[in-house]
């Protein structure tokens, strides 16, 4: 049937998706450095994926790259934009690179992770910028599905990090006492969910809004992290105005830690059915504790659910 296109694929998510895809023919790699190639190559043996790397604008060489591929995972996206990473080049640039390479190669489908609430009418510049990327993807000839999706969990998460870094410390700071709504997904959960998308028939195009089973506050979450590590943190609550006056000073730097587009994706609340994207996809999805427990030690989770 041919492998897997992942772009993206040196990050946590894409490592996961390589891991959990046994099939002989495995995953075709495509990065766009020398230093994401070295992260992909100090994977096991059973794991390693065929590496390309490829300029991430150039459509010819990713649709060969796409060429005899069973279907294409776009995992590329930020979070922050600095002086190096705009929302443009990251989002909408790369996926009109994808939607012309698989068009050209003829990729079966496309898969797209994008975020909860993106918007290509959002004022929020991340969340526009996504939702911008995914109607060029939908407006385009392959077949594409769009997973939208909540905060994913699981180690080596960057959101587990950040959470474990909350609930360890003496003192935590949280916008609005912590009041945003989280609905935390298991990273396990969305590795599933890519490769039932792959597994879509027809050339219907799709988009999907897919989190958690559980929709909590932050400072509750927080809470039961806190609980799993065994420490009492004092959260702190600082006002909403406060943070976004830091992230407007800080705005001016090449790197700068919190920027308010960043901010109005993190305090954006998400509290959705996932009932209809699970029973699309055939997907069970794991309780919050056992995400919790897996993220940041407990019980021994139940292994993955199909």
């Amino acid at each position: 049937m041919g492998p897997v296109l992942v772009t993206g694929a040196n990050g946590h998510l894409g490592r996961e998706l390589i891991g959990a895809i046994q099939e002989p023919e495995g995953v075709r790699a495509v990065v766009r450095s020398q230093r994401a190639a070295d992260v992909l190559r100090g994977l096991p043996d059973s794991q390693r994926p065929e590496i390309r790397i490829l300029d991430p604008s150039d459509v010819e060489g990713l649709s060969d790259a796409a060429s005899g591929c069973r279907g294409w995972v776009h995992l590329v996206g930020i979070l922050k934009e600095t002086a190096r990473a705009r929302y443009r080049a990251a989002h909408e640039d790369s996926t009109r690179t994808v939607a012309a390479a698989a068009a050209k190669a003829g990729t079966p489908r496309v898969v797209y992770l994008s975020i909860l609430g993106a918007n290509p009418h959002s004022e929020n510049a991340c969340l526009a910028s996504k939702g911008r990327a995914e109607e060029i993807l939908l407006e385009s000839s392959a077949p594409v599905t769009v997973l939208r999706v909540a905060m994913v969990l699981g180690p080596g998460e960057i959101a587990a990090a950040a959470l474990r870094g909350q609930a360890s410390a003496p003192v935590t700071p949280l916008v609005r006492g912590g009041a945003s709504l989280e609905q935390p997904i298991d990273t396990r959960d969305v590795v599933r969910a890519i490769r039932s998308s792959l597994a879509m028939d027809g050339t219907e195009s799709v988009a999907l809004d897919l989190a958690g089973p559980e929709s909590l506050s932050h400072r509750k979450l927080v809470g039961r992290v806190a609980a799993r590590l065994g420490t009492r943190p004092r959260l702190v609550p600082v006002p909403l105005l406060l943070v976004e006056l830091f992230a407007r000073l800080a705005a001016g730097r090449p790197d700068p830690p919190l920027t308010l587009a960043m901010l109005g994706v993190l305090e954006h609340d998400d509290c959705i059915d996932p009932t209809p994207a699970c029973e699309q996809l055939g997907l069970s999805l794991t309780p919050l504790d056992e995400t919790l427990d897996h993220s940041f030690g407990g019980t021994t989770p139940q292994e993955g659910r199909s």
